[in-house]
């Protein structure tokens, strides 16, 4: 049953229809819970707030299906706004994005153009820019464009997923650029011909790549609210004499807020992952996917109106 609602909410995150009607009509259906606000300033009181109560942020604003060049520019220019926000406000965050929102699907030109802008912008301010992973589709194109960046910008992380077969082969590869990666097991869909479809083989990659990853020296955020995997980690630092300062622990925005608060108080990094914008949809199903208890949540959401 829980499979077939993960199916059933991956599928709504595609529905480009829904998408435009969630536009249209605002964070409703219990999507408030998830996403801190539909513009950087409402989002930044939030972030000051989480910073008051001893967490770190990662900022991301929303966007899918960016399909034409002046919605690409439009999304950079969020970015580099968010980003002067967080040095103006004096915020504790990093910025995230997706690399469709900055045109991947357009053209190469377009994405580097955006990328080189919002990165001048973040080593200008001294603010860390991860690229989240999107589905296989875009996967190589994504390492790609992240090798490419990281080679001028030192103020850049990307994201790997455990369910993907080639996932221990590209830490390899990527380990030469001395990188910042955030590890997830993922949350979209995929073919079982690239990623794994049984959740116990995902978390025993899941649980390699955390060891290997840190074990070769590189600095990594494990996004997880999973707890067996969390008491791997800390397993990992007793075995061997990890410094706090290897790891970090991400957890998204509006969930699992005991868990956030434990770990701060054992005095790990505790990083949220604080979404904002108007295109909230597609985000808000793949939290649904992943964890079907927040259905509940939604539906609060919807006979509160």
């Amino acid at each position: 049953m829980e499979q077939l609602m993960r199916n059933f909410f991956l599928f709504l995150s595609k529905n480009k229809t829904l998408t435009k009607l969630a536009k249209k009509y605002g964070l409703r259906f219990g999507a408030a819970r998830f996403v801190a606000g539909t513009d950087i300033d409402s989002a930044a009181k939030k972030i000051k707030k989480i910073n008051q109560d001893g967490y770190v942020v990662t900022v991301d604003h929303l966007g899918e299906f960016v399909d034409n060049e002046r919605e690409a520019r439009e999304s950079a220019e969020e970015c580099i706004h968010a980003i002067h926000t967080i040095a103006n406000q004096k915020l504790d965050s990093q910025l995230s994005l997706k690399l469709t929102s900055m045109g991947l699907d357009i053209s190469h030109e377009l994405v580097m153009e955006n990328m080189h802008r919002i990165l001048e912008a973040g080593k200008e301010h001294n603010v860390t820019v991860t690229i989240d992973m999107e589905d296989y589709e875009r996967y190589e194109k994504t390492i790609r464009i992240f090798k490419e960046l990281k080679q001028k910008y030192e103020n850049l992380g990307t994201v790997l997923q455990a369910y993907l077969y080639r996932v221990e082969e590209d830490i390899e590869d990527l380990n030469t650029y001395n990188p910042y990666l955030r590890l997830v097991k993922g949350a979209y869909k995929e073919s079982p011909e690239v990623a794994y479809p049984n959740k116990k083989d995902v978390d025993e990659t899941y649980k390699k790549i955390i060891k290997q990853n840190i074990l070769l020296g590189n600095y990594t955020a494990v996004a997880t609210h999973d707890e067996e995997i969390i008491a791997y980690v800390k397993e990992l630092e007793k075995e061997h004499q990890l410094s706090r300062d290897q790891f970090e622990f991400q957890m998204l925005y509006g969930i699992r807020l005991d868990l956030q608060k434990k770990l701060l108080e054992e005095g790990y990094t505790m990083r949220v992952y604080v979404p904002y914008g108007k295109d909230w949809y597609g985000y808000n199903m793949r939290r649904l996917a992943e964890r079907p208890a927040n259905v509940m949540f939604v539906l609060k959401g919807v006979f509160k109106k």
